[in-house]
């Protein structure tokens, strides 16, 4: 990781001034970002594996609710963006001093016990996401296998396996590329990314549509998944609260927005590989390389209002394709709606177009997990080397390659990865997962420090409507936030009494 290095002088007397035309006002490479590299960015960083749920999610929800809660999530969480956007510069939205992570901007806004929370949930979140990635690798390798089973021995076959072996093997995967210490910043792996995110989305999508002309009309009720037929009315509220979650964690993305106005696109996308959300922007680890030029240029007009416009645009993006996605998921498959559209088997044929989708999910998920991994592998990493700087345990490096090796950085990135694993393995279950990490990270991260940190940027007073306004909007999203982690948890709970541990 490169520190962040102070601003450059730029002026006649420091023998310079010839460079000024290359710089912007904090020493660094121009910025020529616009409104739609922007919006390419967020709807590239944006769809991800979330989307595969969105179906489920629906069903939960039926016709009359489902698309309105994707249609409020929308709102909100553009509404959030725009005011976030507020704060990449502290104080003058033209020349302020310039945010270049999440963690930048609550700092300058915020301070003291806010930046340290913020920490301990980003970190919290990256460890929840490692263990969502692994249980979706595993079960899109497990759905390649069943694919073609069904394809060979026909549908009656029950073709069952475990996923645990796919756990192991994707965790030794893991464990080998973590030892590459600045993998997040392999350039290719957002071009990877960003096909392999719409080849398995727009997979998802076709079989959908077809399925719903094969069947001669739309599936689906307006309430959605009945009550009867092995689903009790507590069964039906928990797993509608938790379908709001599954729904925020395909929306969520307000999070990285300080880093597209502030990073270089490759940059950008490549620690982001993923998606699914949702989802965090990394504290301090993810610097600025003096290799990139960062995206959006300088004012005028400002960052804020390009970002703005460039969130409207990706929000439209985005809301159009979940519920293409989502509704057609709907339409094809009723209230049998799989959590995960690829891997449920609602489709069996082509079969090779399923292998090959999910094979794309693996592909994804496999640098995903390593992006959103190596903040908090650095971190870890910098406070070890703080507290013992003469250990050859801990700063004694062999480079190989791509690859450096150190005892404490093969020990510790092992166990992380072990550890994910074995938790991957105990708890299973994707839907669940993905709407628990949706929900609780929903609140904090994509409403509550944006409101907070909007607040004192443009000194909105206590007591005034506009903050009385703001104040409630956070309230009302930390009841659903909690409503729909209660919801994930009571069907975690539901699922476990008939789950016996490590089973697969």
């Amino acid at each position: 990781m490169v520190s962040k290095k102070a601003p450059m002088e730029v002026s006649a007397e420091s023998g310079n001034a010839r460079d000024a035309a290359w710089l912007d006002d904090d020493g660094r490479p121009r910025r020529t970002g616009t409104v739609w590299t922007a919006s390419a960015h967020i709807v590239t960083a944006v769809i991800g594996s979330g989307v595969l749920s969105l179906a489920w999610a629906i069903a939960q929800l039926g016709w009359a609710a489902g698309p309105a809660v994707m249609l409020l999530f929308a709102l909100v969480i553009y509404y959030t963006s725009t005011l976030l956007a507020e704060c990449y510069r502290s104080g003058d939205p033209v020349a302020g001093k310039r945010s270049y992570t999440y963690m930048d901007a609550v700092r300058a806004s915020l301070g003291g016990a806010k930046v340290k929370l913020c920490g301990a949930i980003q970190y919290a979140n990256l460890v929840g996401v490692a263990i969502g990635y692994t249980i979706g690798a595993s079960i899109s390798m497990r759905a390649i296998k069943r694919a073609d089973c069904f394809h060979s021995k026909g549908r009656r076959n029950p073709c069952r396996s475990s996923s645990n072996p796919y756990m192991i093997l994707f965790g030794a995967v893991e464990v080998v590329f973590s030892q590459i210490p600045d993998f997040d910043q392999i350039w290719w792996l957002s071009i990877v990314a960003a096909v392999m995110s719409f080849t398995y989305s727009g997979i998802g999508l076709a079989l959908g549509v077809m399925q719903t002309v094969a069947n001669g009309g739309f599936k689906g009720s307006l309430t959605g998944v009945a009550i009867g037929d092995g689903v009790t009315s507590t069964q039906k509220v928990w797993r509608s609260l938790q379908a709001f979650g599954n729904i925020a964690f395909a929306y969520s993305y307000s999070i990285i927005l300080i880093e597209i106005q502030a990073s270089h696109p490759l940059f950008f996308l490549s620690w982001l590989l993923a998606l699914l959300q949702f989802s965090s922007s990394a504290p301090d680890p993810i610097q600025y390389n003096p290799n990139n030029q960062d995206t959006i240029k300088a004012p005028p007009p400002s960052e804020a209002a390009v970002m703005k416009k460039a969130t409207m645009v990706s929000v439209a993006t985005t809301t159009v394709f979940y519920m293409l996605c989502g509704c057609m998921g709907y339409a094809a498959f009723g209230d049998a709606a799989p959590d995960n559209l690829l891997t449920g088997f609602g489709f069996y044929e082509p079969f090779w177009l399923l292998d090959v989708a999910n094979a794309a999910i693996v592909a994804h998920l496999v640098g995903a997990y390593q992006v959103f991994c190596q903040p908090l592998f650095a971190f870890v990493e910098r406070r070890a080397a703080a507290a013992w700087p003469d250990s050859a345990f801990v700063a004694r490096e062999l480079r190989l390659g791509p690859f450096a090796l150190s005892v404490f950085r093969l020990t510790w990135r092992t166990a992380f990865v072990c550890l994910t694993t074995v938790a991957a393995m105990l708890l299973p279950f994707f839907g669940d997962v993905v709407g628990l990490l949706g929900a609780v990270s929903f609140w904090p991260l994509t409403v509550y420090f944006p409101i907070e940190m909007y607040v004192v940027q443009r000194g909105v007073r206590r007591g005034s409507t506009r903050w009385v306004c703001l104040q409630l909007l956070s309230a009302a999203c930390l009841l659903v936030s909690v409503a729909a982690a209660a919801g994930s948890i009571a069907d975690v709970i539901d699922a476990l009494k008939v789950y016996r541990p490590f089973s697969g």
